[in-house]
């Protein structure tokens, strides 16, 4: 029986606009090297080194910097990033309340520390802070590794400390679902856009 819920975050929870990211780097940094860094899976190059803890958001900022317009400062830089976060819709805000009634939540993200704290604002202005809604939230960026990777994957299952038929993962990239389930973390996909709850209820249904 499934007792525990473990979900990412951009994609699934949050809602990302990629195109409007690159946008703002280009207009708001004179930042032309961003489709070299960012694409639907936005962890290339420095980016993905920022994700995975490879780069401080210091030394992100100075390498963005160094190919942005005169007078750029890391302030720009941080807002061109924070443009990837859309939202959080109403509608999940309910279910993850729902959802918290009867099953552990957890989230596992690919995450950085410029963005985390915009969208951990998200949660917080829609009521549900990050530290109260989530048992613990594992971040890409502090375990220095990222999905679909076998070794997050079984770090945050060891750190969990429940049985594999008890955890269920939901990602908006199949390949993260793919690497989890090979990782022994049963994992559904979530097409970004869907019914969440819908799927939920679902999979749930069947799980139990």
């Amino acid at each position: 029986m499934i007792k525990a819920l473990i979900f990412d975050m951009g994609g699934v929870l949050v809602d990302l606009d990629i195109e409007d990211c690159k946008r703002a780097f280009r207009s708001g940094l004179g930042f032309d090297g961003i489709d070299d860094i960012i694409d639907a899976c936005h962890q290339k190059g420095i980016y993905g080194d920022l994700e995975e803890g490879k780069l401080s958001a210091e030394e992100f900022r100075s390498i963005v910097l160094a190919g942005s317009r005169e007078g750029a400062v890391e302030a720009d830089v941080d807002e061109a990033m924070s443009h990837i976060l859309v939202g959080i819709d109403p509608y999940k805000v309910d279910l993850l309340k729902r959802l918290s009634e009867k099953y552990e939540l957890y989230m596992l993200s690919n995450n950085n520390p410029i963005c985390l704290p915009y969208s951990s604002k998200m949660f917080s202005d829609a009521g549900i802070p990050l530290e109260k809604i989530f048992r613990k939230s594992f971040f890409s960026y502090e375990m220095k590794a990222l999905k679909p990777s076998e070794t997050f994957y079984k770090a945050v299952m060891k750190e969990i400390g429940r049985s594999s038929d008890e955890l269920l993962f939901i990602d908006d990239s199949q390949k993260n679902v793919d690497g989890a389930m090979a990782a022994g973390l049963p994992a559904v996909y979530y097409e970004p856009g869907t019914d969440l709850a819908e799927l939920l209820d679902r999979v749930l249904e069947e799980g139990r």
